[in-house]
């Protein structure tokens, strides 16, 4: 059988257990450890982790004072690409941008790539995909992102990989309250406060952030308010509860391509969350239940072309999906770590047209569906430099019908500080509402899309933890992807496409010396079929030093075989080549204000991103930031 060796392997891990019991619990300790949860969902070594994790701080997230947190995982995080069409704002829809891409697997829209707020899925229930706009800043304590599947955790969607948005939990007892405003090109604004707490067994964490901008191009002004907050409260040494919210309003507009330009494009979308969650820690076992709601209001109107008459529909939609996930990890003996898991999804939405010349509606859909799933994963510790994990997800989608998605890896740690991984894995995801029931190409028959993923990771750290390297190589292959095809004359969704990309994948950082950083990334993705929005290479070099009075930093990214537009019949596509140059300052003016300034494509490069979308020339923003 095809993946006969991995089945095998998941047998014998049973019997590799008795050996286990005689395994050291701990680990020797390595310069810059870092714990993580995703991947798990219970905090973990990483070194112990098969799957790759890359762990973006609050200090790098603030550090250009970018109001949205893709633009610096897109510096930071190699193999992942995100795209842009302007100075600020991602948009939905026609012409919208935001579009995650990591290893070449995302979709269109973006559907293969699953973003998380605390661990807990967060998309848009009728098209399957995030909304970009929706993810500031401010919230974040931090940002995980795991390159490959993580379906076995996360479920479908979590085909190409996953970010993680970690939000704030004060750790001892504070108070800190943070201001930062700032302006600069084309009418461009950001401003924000935030706030931490914690007294004893209570925590808070909440914010405000209000940004806008004209838009280097006619039609693309932005503006949006958003708000979160997390409260949680320490029952006893065991339980915590913990509350959270979140909530955005934009208003976007499309321009469309500078070709061919549409007039009054206009979106107005209202995008919330909120979780309630009960977390158990013991010496021997840790998990938590959480229930969840995520939705939104839309209302779009797509607006008209020169030659064309005004629209006399406005597009609306309401969408939401809710859900219980809950986990339990037990120490079933020394160096174990086993995790059970049950996830259960309701989601969907209403869609309808409302006529402009009476305000009466015209219904397109209301539809909704369930998942469900159970999940294991077995981790051993068999000794001390050697650890092994295999799980599996078994589920039931509503439409779809049952899926499974296995996962086995290894973990080695070498001397001098050195780790070598090794993981197979299988990621899915389910087709969507919008594929299934919407529009001309729908098709009720779909099947969910499956990928598998073969990596070899090794990482080390050197001159006592000064310098870290890190390399990947990976293979992937995706079956059933779903593809739009003419059928007797008319365009259908068909579970035909077929993928198969491979690469390497490079991490450098080094402490040259006290409070100077050198950072850079490399990756290189090879595809058997060109894939949109997924450079062939792309390179960041970073360079900060911070001191008590000043910080100051530049960025170097190189792209380079970037598709913005497929090729086709009688026609090669559309590739771009360029390099962005950014740099920033911050200087202390009194106390913990602090005057900033930053400014990006500092030589002015010419480029897209999306095919018809230039992107702004040098911009420039300065301001303040004060914290008592």
């Amino acid at each position: 059988m095809k993946h006969s060796k991995l089945y095998i392997f998941f047998l014998t891990l049973f019997s590799l257990s008795l050996w286990a019991t005689e395994a050291q619990d701990t680990l020797p300790p390595i310069p810059l450890q870092e714990v993580v949860a995703t991947g798990t969902r219970t905090t973990t070594d990483p070194r112990l982790l098969p799957v790759t994790v890359n762990v973006v701080t609050e200090e790098v997230l603030t550090e250009k004072q970018q109001p949205n947190i893709l633009p610096t995982l897109t510096e930071q995080v190699p193999g992942l690409f995100i795209t842009q069409r302007g100075v600020l704002g991602y948009g939905v829809s026609t012409g919208g941008s935001g579009g995650i891409k990591v290893r070449g697997i995302g979709g269109q829209p973006n559907t293969d790539v699953l973003v998380l707020i605390d661990g807990l899925p967060q998309y848009a229930g009728l098209y399957g995909h995030p909304i970009a706009d929706n993810y500031q800043t401010s919230m974040a304590e931090r940002v995980e992102v795991i390159r490959g599947p993580a379906s076995l955790y996360c479920g479908s969607n979590a085909m190409g990989g996953v970010i993680n948005i970690v939000t704030h939990r004060p750790k001892t007892d504070t108070v800190l309250t943070r201001l930062h405003a700032q302006g600069g090109s084309y009418g461009s604004v950001d401003a924000g406060i935030t706030n931490r707490l914690r007294r004893g067994k209570w925590t808070e964490a909440v914010g405000f952030n209000y940004v806008r901008t004209s838009g280097h191009r006619e039609n693309t002004a932005f503006s949006q308010y958003s708000g979160f907050a997390r409260l949680g409260y320490d029952i006893n040494t065991h339980w915590m509860l913990q509350a959270t919210g979140n909530i955005a309003y934009f208003n976007t507009a499309n321009p469309g391509t500078v070709t061919d330009p549409v007039y009054d494009s206009r979106q107005h979308i209202l995008r919330g969350m909120a979780t309630l969650s009960a977390e158990n820690h013991y010496e021997r076992t840790e998990g938590a239940i959480r229930a969840y709601y995520s939705g939104g209001r839309h209302r779009i109107n797509d607006g008209h072309k020169a030659s064309e008459p005004l629209p006399t529909t406005e597009y609306n939609h309401t969408d939401l999906m809710l859900g219980v996930s809950t986990y339990q990890t037990v120490r079933l003996f020394r160096g174990n770590h086993t995790t059970f898991g049950f996830d259960y999804q309701h989601f969907g939405g209403h869609v309808w047209n409302c006529l402009l010349a009476n305000n009466t509606t015209k219904d397109i859909i209301r539809k909704t569906q369930y998942e469900l799933a159970g999940y294991v994963d077995f981790r051993q510790q068999v000794v001390s430099w050697f650890s092994l994990d295999a799980g599996a997800r078994l589920g039931w989608h509503s439409a779809a019908g049952f899926y499974y998605a296995p996962q086995a890896g290894l973990s080695f740690l070498l001397p001098h500080d050195a780790q070598l991984k090794a993981v197979v894995s299988r990621g899915f995801r389910n087709p969507t509402i919008r594929e299934l029931y919407m529009y001309a190409p729908a098709n009720d028959s779909l099947q969910a899309v499956s990928l598998w993923n073969y990596e070899l990771s090794y990482k080390q750290y050197l001159l006592g933890g000064r310098i870290r390297i890190g390399a990947n190589i990976f293979y992937l292959h995706a079956k059933n992807m779903i593809e739009t095809r003419p059928i007797d004359g008319r365009p259908r969704n068909m579970n035909t496409g077929e993928l198969k990309n491979a690469g390497a994948e490079l991490e450098f950082s080094a402490r040259v010396w006290q409070g100077l950083m050198l950072g850079a990334n490399y990756s290189y993705l090879y595809m058997a079929n060109p894939v949109l929005a997924a450079p062939e290479h792309k390179l960041n070099i970073s360079l900060a030093y911070h001191h008590d009075r000043f910080r100051i930093g530049t960025n170097i990214q190189y792209i380079h075989g970037l598709y913005t537009q497929l090729p086709a019949a009688g026609n090669d596509g559309k590739k771009q080549n360029f390099c962005l140059w950014s740099a920033h300052a911050a200087g202390r003016i009194w106390r913990e204000l602090w005057a900033t300034v930053t400014a990006d494509n500092i030589l002015g490069t010419e480029y897209e991103i999306n095919a018809g979308f230039p992107m702004p020339r040098t911009t420039v923003m300065a301001g303040l930031q004060f914290a008592f």
